[in-house]
């Protein structure tokens, strides 16, 4: 028992510290026809694991039939431990809430979405972020798969 409690202290003492970013992005809904989209991502994790929360909100182009669509998802990234000259990729997964509305059509539901990205540093602790995600929509979603890729300015402290 001393032992194991030694180890869970020699652990937990070389345990990288935790990090924490936040991202603010402009990107374009690609599905059915392309539209802005804005939104914020925050999230934390250590060295190769992170999490992060995430909303997003795309205007709806009634003349393509196109939706407009906000997600509120909860994502895992998997991450390089260090950047290769200055970038950082990254694969993502995850799931939460989205709102699709057209007309009168309104779905609300659960989707799951996967993607990477990069982050690139520019300054001190600025980065450039760009991503792709790939969002799977419930049955009563009018476009699914929906895709979107965006940049922002990602702040990492």
């Amino acid at each position: 028992m001393r032992m194991l409690a030694i180890a869970v202290v020699l652990l937990v003492m070389a345990a990288p510290a935790a990090r924490a970013d936040v991202t603010v992005f402009l990107g374009a809904d690609m599905t059915p026809s392309s539209r802005p989209v804005t939104g914020f991502a925050v999230g934390a994790g250590l060295v190769i694991v992170a999490f992060e929360i995430e909303y997003a909100t795309a205007g709806d182009n009634v003349s393509a039939l196109a939706p407009s669509l906000k997600t509120g998802m909860g994502n895992v990234l998997l991450q390089t431990p260090f950047e290769i000259f200055r970038f950082q990729p990254y694969a993502t997964a995850g799931a939460g809430i989205y709102q699709e509305e057209l007309g009168t059509h309104q779905d609300t539901s659960v989707g799951t979405n996967v993607g990477g990205g990069v982050k690139m540093t520019l300054v001190g602790p600025l980065r450039l972020r760009v991503d792709y995600r790939v969002f799977k929509l419930g049955s009563g979603a009018l476009n699914s798969p929906a895709q979107r890729v965006y940049a922002g300015l990602n702040l990492k402290f």
